[in-house]
C-alpha cells in the first residue's frame, strides 16, 4: 500500500478553512475585516490630529478586542532593488551596468509613486459565537467605528482575497484570485465533461 504524502500548504499553515458569510474562518477564529479610509494627517493641524487620536482611542475602548492592521496596498520592491544593487556591484560590462542602473531608477520611481499606498484595517476575531451573535457584534462594531468619525466598510470575499494575496505576496497589484487555482484552464465540453 502506497504511503500518502503529507503536504503542508500555506492554507494549512495559517489554519485557513473557508470564507464565511462575514469573513474568513480558520481553525481557531472567524475574522471580520473592516477597511478604514485613511486620513492624510500631514496636512492637518495638531489639534485635529489629537482629536483623531482620541477618536481612535474611543473606538478601541468601546471594542477593546478590535485589532489594527496596516499593510502596503501593493508589493514592496526592496528585494528586487537589493538584487539589482548586488548585480551592479559585480558587473564589469558598462552596457549591462547602464541597464541595471536604469532598472534601479525605474524601481525607485515605482516605489516612490506607491509610497503612500497604504491600507488600514480593523480586524475582529470571533471565537465561538453563534451566527445571531456575530451579526449583532458586526453591527455594534460598525456603529462604534462610524460614531467616532471613521469611514469604513466590511470587506467582502473578493476584497479579502485581494488583501490576502498582497499580504502573502502572491499578487503584485492585488489582481482577482480565482477560488480554485487553475480553474480558468479547465473547460467543459458540450456534455459537461472536462
Amino acid at each position: 500500500m502506497a504511503k500518502k504524502k503529507n503536504r503542508n500548504s500555506l492554507q494549512k499553515l495559517i489554519g485557513f478553512q473557508t470564507f464565511t458569510k462575514y469573513g474568513v474562518k480558520t481553525d481557531k477564529y472567524e475574522f471580520i475585516f473592516y477597511h478604514v479610509e485613511p486620513t492624510n494627517i500631514s496636512v492637518l493641524p495638531p489639534e485635529v490630529i489629537a482629536n483623531k487620536m482620541h477618536d481612535l482611542a474611543m473606538v478601541l475602548s468601546v471594542v477593546p478586542e478590535l485589532e489594527i492592521m496596516a499593510l502596503d496596498s501593493c508589493e514592496c520592491f526592496d528585494g528586487n532593488k537589493d538584487y539589482v544593487r548586488k548585480r551592479l556591484s559585480e558587473e564589469n560590462n558598462e552596457a549591462v551596468r547602464k541597464l541595471l542602473e536604469a532598472d534601479l531608477a525605474f524601481l525607485d520611481e515605482i516605489q516612490t509613486g506607491m509610497s503612500s499606498a497604504r491600507e488600514f484595517l480593523f480586524i475582529y476575531r470571533f471565537r465561538k459565537e453563534k451566527e445571531e451573535q456575530v451579526f449583532g457584534l458586526i453591527n455594534r462594531i460598525s456603529k462604534a467605528i462610524s460614531d467616532h468619525g471613521f469611514i469604513s466598510h466590511r470587506l467582502e470575499k473578493p476584497e479579502i482575497k485581494r488583501m490576502l494575496a498582497l499580504y502573502f505576496g502572491t499578487s503584485i497589484t492585488g489582481d482577482e484570485i480565482p477560488d480554485t487555482e487553475g480553474e480558468e484552464y479547465v473547460k467543459e465540453d458540450a456534455d459537461g465533461n472536462n
